[in-house]
């Protein structure tokens, strides 16, 4: 049995004789009280460690929680868009999904070079540096885990894509930083209440999930960053609409409501007062479970690329989505990228007709638009109209 230490210095000894004092420092310091070291011991810092609510911990909610499993597995999606009233947990689901993010392939270059690059252009498209660690057979990349980066609904347009550097600026020099944006790059970015966000702000973040890159400019000085990010919204439609813009950016769209069975919104209650007296505890209770979901959306996420989207299949779920009369060609992409996902989270390299059912209601609705048809109706006429004058 260890016996623990004693600090000769700030506390006397057991058998009551003084300290030994070497020098005049260390006898201020004892008189003063400086040299105490426990004095700060009991101090807070006020800094918090991030505990989300675990994910299967949520009572309920089977069609968001899919959605939300399915863009972790295929980025392709397009992101997932909930829409309900306050305190359906939505906000809750999104950020339990912390624990479990997939594993990406990050750059260990400053200019982001990858192996792909050396690839396609050869070794002149990537730096001196990565070049030679090429040739020494070194790595590129590194696995990193994914994160969840959040935009504040205050964020400023400097805060989502960047800006100049103050500090840089005081030394009188130009020098940018990154925004959230490229802070989002490989990572899932949540923007909680979109549907309240500047219009500036809006048109900043569709630029960047669009083309997966943005440029900024400030004077003479200006940089292209990386925005490859899954896009997951949320919104309370009472507080206001939703740009059709942004809107259409969003793969999956989720309606959630509050829960109906008396004694789910009863074991609910019981989880959310646990966790609120103990967060660790009831973390605790889910950490085997939660590490292999994990465990199953990285494999189902490096299974994704051998998932075959079959003609057959296909042409079903071109005809479902004619019937509704939509016109983006992002519910295609939505519908068979998110029953790639539902295939692959099966271990399954095909899609039945199945999966295709199973995501559709979350990849079609919300997207047709009475306007637009009422629009291409008058067209059409217009253009019978001309024809037979013709």
């Amino acid at each position: 049995m260890n016996t623990p230490q004693v600090n000769q210095q700030n506390s006397e000894p057991p058998d009551g004789s003084r300290p030994q004092v070497r020098s005049l420092k260390e006898l201020i310091d004892l008189v003063s009280g400086r040299g105490f070291v426990a004095a700060d011991a009991g101090g807070d810092s006020g800094l918090a460690e991030r505990l989300p609510f675990p994910f299967l911990g949520l009572v309920g909610q089977y069609e968001m929680k899919l959605a939300l499993l399915l863009v972790l597995i295929n980025p392709n999606i397009g992101g997932v868009l909930l829409v309900g009233p306050r305190g359906t947990g939505k906000t809750t689901a999104v950020r339990s999904l912390l624990d479990l993010m997939p594993q990406v392939v990050r750059s260990c270059c400053f200019y982001g070079c990858l192996p792909e690059d050396i690839a396609s252009g050869g070794m002149d498209a990537v730096c001196p540096d990565c070049a030679k660690k090429f040739g020494e057979g070194r790595p590129l990349t590194f696995m990193d885990r994914a994160n969840l980066v959040e935009l504040p609904l205050n964020s400023t347009l400097d805060d989502v894509i960047g800006g100049l550097d103050e500090r840089a600026l005081v030394h009188e020099r130009l020098r940018l930083k990154r925004g959230i944006l490229a802070q989002a790059d490989l990572n899932v970015l949540f923007i909680d209440e979109c549907n309240l966000l500047p219009d500036v702000i809006v048109d900043a973040i569709l630029d960047g999930a669009s083309q997966g890159l943005y440029t900024i400019r400030r004077g003479a000085v200006s940089a292209t960053y990386r925005s490859r990010f899954i896009l997951v919204g949320s919104m309370n439609p009472e507080e206001g609409k939703l740009r059709p813009q942004i809107m259409d950016r969003f793969g999956l769209r989720v309606i959630v409501t509050g829960l109906v069975d008396p004694s789910e919104r009863l074991e609910a209650y019981r989880r959310v007062q646990s966790y609120q007296r103990n967060p660790r505890a009831v973390i605790s209770q889910y950490a085997v479970e939660t590490q292999m979901v994990q465990s199953e959306v990285q494999t189902a996420r490096d299974l994704l690329p051998y998932v075959q989207v079959e003609n057959e299949i296909a042409r079903q779920g071109i005809e479902l989505i004619q019937q509704f009369h939509i016109d983006s060609l992002r519910s295609e992409i939505t519908l068979f990228e998110a029953a790639r996902a539902l295939a692959a989270a099966d271990a399954r390299k095909t899609i039945t007709i199945e999966d295709v059912r199973a995501v559709a209601p979350m990849a079609l609705r919300l997207r047709r638009s009475p306007y637009m048809q009422e629009y291409l109706a008058q067209h059409a006429e217009e253009e019978k109209d001309l024809s037979t004058a013709l």
